[in-house]
């Protein structure tokens, strides 16, 4: 297993690490975002790295292809769905938990593509675009989990939250309609 995979599999093992922190009881709040923000940066430098190394080396495998998104995604909704079940204490304020759930259903709609593709031995990368929406969708998570109270922070967070789930729509339908093949091959 090449260093990408690696990194990316690292990444998978930090979202148990993350979800083990920001659901902890024991700490203050503070602490708890701050180390799960700690963990969450972490993890998503490493999005970034394993892409990096894998082009900059040609160290791009179908393993990689399939499990970077996989880890992505798995990173990203966690971190949502915790946000979401801690709204109520936030300091960012709330992140709407229909905007995440439109998120899922469009990362599920992905997923399942992406399976259909596989049947056929077919790895399908994401897209540009995708890779847009996940920054974003990050940074959105970075400031809900920063724990500073300010009313331009909470604006930024819903702000971010937007723009997240419009990325999140568009890159869905053109992943959909650049992947319509799979769907006539079935």
């Amino acid at each position: 297993m090449n260093i990408a995979n690696q990194l990316t599999v690292g990444r998978v093992l930090l979202v148990f690490v993350f979800m083990g922190i920001i659901w902890n009881p024991w700490l203050p709040l503070e602490t708890t975002l701050w180390i799960a923000l700690a963990i969450f940066v972490i993890a998503s430098l490493t999005d970034f790295l394993d892409g990096y190394l894998a082009r900059k080396y040609k160290l791009v495998t179908n393993l990689g292809k399939f499990m970077d998104p996989l880890a992505d995604k798995m990173l990203v909704t966690a971190a949502m769905i915790a946000l979401v079940d801690l709204s109520h204490v936030l300091p960012a304020g709330v992140l709407p938990a229909w905007i995440v759930v439109v998120i899922l259903l469009r990362e599920f709609a992905v997923s399942g593509i992406r399976l259909l593709a596989a049947n056929n031995q077919v790895v399908i990368a994401a897209n540009p675009l995708g890779k847009w929406k996940t920054t974003i969708q990050m940074l959105m998570i970075i400031v809900y989990l920063t724990p500073v109270s300010h009313i331009v922070w909470q604006y930024l967070g819903l702000i971010l939250a937007y723009v997240a789930l419009v990325l999140t729509i568009i890159s869905g339908i053109q992943y959909l309609w650049q992947n319509k093949q799979v769907f006539k091959e079935q």
